[in-house]
């Protein structure tokens, strides 16, 4: 599904134009490009976490576009309008997150073909964070600078954790890897209730995203997947590792939420300190999806992205927003 979405509380920013790619294994892709009126200042990538859609960054597309850049996006495989893994439209999954770098891979090609303005940055989400983390480990020098809000180095409140780890590579090695995990099911965040959730204190804002999939089901996916969690725990296991964070040469803002209780909050800060050229902000008050908060708290976050993009200061520093 190519066309955007929109609903009355969520118009789709002008200029618009979407795109069908390819990645390596055949995959389709739904990736889309907006600009500013005049011309750009630079291109920020906007990368998702785990079962959004674009559709869900418009405001904060149109917050980047009034800054004056160049935007540029992608749902990744499994989620939002690409393409699915499984036959059951509802199970976004991966059996690796290396499948992950592959779209990344064909969408920086195409970012290449647009000639998209640079400098380019790139702002992800959750488990996009994941993602971008890891590309940026790799050594490619394609971004100048990243942002990443919430991001999926460790999940939190884990009981036993091990245990859970085992578990998840046990029934995945057993050929279990494309059933919902335990309890799991189909459902996506239109039947998400405010009261008790995890994501956002700002219940105008969960109500518009959920009209969306309301007007778009198609969009939205339930539960992870065996094989996605299994594949989860093996990149969260490489941010453990002792000498992932060395020589690291992208200047990089971490984002915390101080009351994020999907990721580990404690572990983002760990990782963060651990970093040769870091920033950590924890913006006290917000749940998981910073750019879906209350206003007060968005504007922490704007500020925090401000002061960094395309800010010149290449140091580790920790921020502790005010309460």
């Amino acid at each position: 599904m190519l066309d955007l979405v929109a609903t009355p509380r969520n118009p789709i920013p002008p200029g618009a134009r979407v795109y069908a790619l390819n990645a390596a294994d055949n995959v389709s892709l739904r990736m889309a490009r907006f600009s500013p009126p005049g011309a750009p200042r630079a291109t920020v990538a906007l990368f998702q976490g785990r079962a959004e859609f674009i559709e869900k960054y418009f405001e904060t597309i149109d917050d980047l576009l009034a800054r004056g850049f160049d935007d540029v996006t992608l749902d990744w495989r499994g989620q939002g309008g690409s393409e699915r893994e499984l036959a059951n439209p509802r199970k976004g999954h991966v059996d690796d997150f290396a499948q992950y770098q592959r779209d990344l891979s064909v969408f920086l090609a195409q970012m290449t073909l647009f000639a998209c303005p640079k400098p380019w940055f790139a702002l992800a989400h959750s488990m996009g964070g994941a993602i971008l983390l890891e590309h940026a480990h790799s050594g490619d020098g394609h971004f100048a600078r990243l942002v990443v809000t919430a991001p999926m180095i460790d999940i939190h409140g884990l009981r036993f954790p091990r245990g859970a780890r085992l578990l998840a590579n046990t029934l995945d090695m057993l050929g279990l890897g494309a059933m919902f995990i335990p309890g799991g099911r189909e459902a996506s965040l239109v039947e998400l209730k405010f009261d008790g959730n995890i994501l956002t204190s700002d219940p105008a804002r969960l109500a518009r995203n959920a009209a969306v999939l309301a007007n778009a089901p198609r969009l939205g996916i339930g539960d992870p997947t065996i094989g996605w969690t299994n594949a989860a725990f093996r990149q969260m296991r490489r941010f453990a590792e002792s000498d992932y964070a060395r020589h690291w040469t992208v200047p990089t803002l971490l984002i915390a939420s101080g009351r994020d209780t999907l990721v580990s909050t404690a572990a983002v800060e760990r990782f963060a300190q651990r970093l040769d050229i870091a920033t950590l902000v924890t913006i006290p008050g917000a749940r998981h999806e910073i750019m879906m908060e209350r206003d007060e708290l968005r504007e922490l976050f704007f500020a925090a992205f401000e002061a960094f993009i395309p800010g010149s200061a290449e140091k580790t520093g920790v921020f502790r927003a005010a309460e």
